[in-house]
């Protein structure tokens, strides 16, 4: 009998300690390095030479202190979108005019495409810098993934037809990410190849680090979520300072917070 209580209590013991350990305090408290006023429309984020770009009344700049670049093009309409992976290359997106613009890192106008006068339809609703003089491409006419040669003036689809609208996309040289209406996440190689990032939760807004991690608010928090072997799904929430925010960026371990008055640099060390 004793020994049947012994039992008893170390399987209590276990049960315990294991509830106590699947109850530890996930989250992520990362360390803010700067804070400075936001006077911009719409922060952009940094590159890494130590430029920072915003919009403002539709107008792009970089700058870093006293060195300020501008550029504006008021007969393409509104800026809908920005690429900074190459600051040497940056891609602005008017979606309203199907166009886009390359520009030097001094915001130099290199090249300007009207994808409305190439030779084969293409209707542009999401793009992004890829490799080799080349542009992701996503056609809304075909529903599909393409690249855009911009030297050559050279279009070629990769991807089949893709099933669902999609919500939210994110570009790097090599892969097109993108989440569906239905809150599926897949990637896109440059030779075509579709890949499931299966699904995702629901979000206000996302950046995706990697195939198997991601930055997500929801609800005014901020959270992180990834995979390890001890648990396929971790969400972690991010102990940020502010109450609330318009956005955020993350690039190489800094989180930046963008409020309406304030920019946020943070220190983050991911799971």
């Amino acid at each position: 009998m004793y020994r049947n209580v012994q039992k008893i209590l170390f399987s209590i013991f276990l049960f315990c300690t294991f509830h106590a350990l699947s109850a530890q305090d996930l989250s992520i408290n990362p360390t803010l390095i700067s804070r400075y006023k936001n006077t911009s429309d719409e922060f952009l984020g940094y590159d890494s030479f130590g430029y920072s770009y915003q919009i403002t009344n539709n107008v792009f700049s970089k700058i870093k202190g006293k060195e300020i670049f501008e550029y504006k093009n008021v007969s393409l309409g509104k800026i809908t979108k920005v690429d900074l992976q190459n600051p040497l290359k940056i891609v602005l997106f008017y979606e309203d005019f199907n166009s886009v613009v390359l520009l030097d890192n001094q915001l130099n106008k290199m090249t300007e495409i009207n994808f409305s006068q190439n030779a084969a339809p293409i209707v542009v609703s999401a793009i992004g810098m890829s490799t080799q003089n080349q542009l992701w491409i996503y056609n809304a006419l075909n529903q599909q993934i393409g690249l855009f040669d911009y030297l050559k003036n050279e279009y070629k689809t990769v991807s089949i037809p893709l099933t669902e609208p999609i919500q939210y996309y994110q570009t790097d040289f090599n892969t097109f990410y993108w989440i569906d209406k239905k809150n599926n996440g897949y990637s896109c190689d440059i030779f075509g190849k579709i890949t499931s990032l299966g699904a995702i939760g629901d979000f206000d807004k996302i950046v995706i680090i990697s195939p198997s991690q991601y930055l997500f608010s929801k609800n005014r928090l901020l959270y992180f979520k990834g995979m390890n072997k001890s648990n396929p799904e971790v969400i972690s929430e991010i102990k940020i300072l502010e109450k609330t925010f318009d956005n955020f960026y993350y690039k190489d371990q800094i989180l930046s917070i963008f409020t309406a008055t304030d920019i946020s640099n943070y220190k983050i060390v991911t799971p």
